[in-house]
């Protein structure tokens, strides 16, 4: 197959399956925003260092501008639009508002992304091991601390005990 020839693939997003043609260089981060339409996810380095792309695809973290859409047919991929409760805000993104955990936004979907995993995976025990598993998440204007207690609050209102109390680094 030559790159630049178009394949049909069907990609499983938000529950929903889509059959979409694209070229086998294509990432799921370009066939997300434009072949889907689902702009909420965010191309910000283009290169895998900074986490604005973070979606889930089968539950784990990854980076869309990294991951070639081709390789992902049939498996179950999450984006920020998917992670609304009956139509609302889910318990991650209320924190995150509740917590002023943004400035200008740009990063906060992959930080959603993030946050949602590292709960699932348990890896939000204190406020260290937080900024530990958020690492990979860049924002630029600074929302370290907000972003840190939206996601002890989130983990805690999902049944996870978060210690905060430590000391900063």
């Amino acid at each position: 197959m030559r790159f630049d020839e178009e394949s049909e693939v069907t990609l499983r997003v938000n529950g929903e399956d889509h059959v979409i043609h694209l070229e086998s260089r294509m990432t799921l981060l370009d066939a997300l925003r434009d072949r889907l339409g689902l702009t909420g996810t965010k191309k910000g380095c283009d290169g895998g260092e900074c986490g604005a792309c973070t979606v889930h695809v089968g539950g784990r973290r990854v980076l869309a501008c990294m991951t070639l859409a081709v390789s992902l047919a049939d498996a179950d991929i999450a984006t920020i639009e998917g992670m609304a409760v009956d139509g609302g805000l889910g318990p991650i993104q209320r924190a995150f508002l509740d917590n002023d955990a943004f400035q200008c936004g740009y990063c906060t979907p992959g930080q959603v992304m993030s946050a949602a995993a590292l709960i699932a995976e348990g890896h939000a025990g204190s406020a260290r091991e937080i900024r530990e598993w958020m690492s990979g998440n860049i924002c630029r204007c600074a929302a370290y601390p907000q972003i840190v207690a939206a996601v002890a609050e989130a983990a805690g209102a999902l049944g996870r005990t978060v210690n905060v109390t430590e000391p900063a680094p």
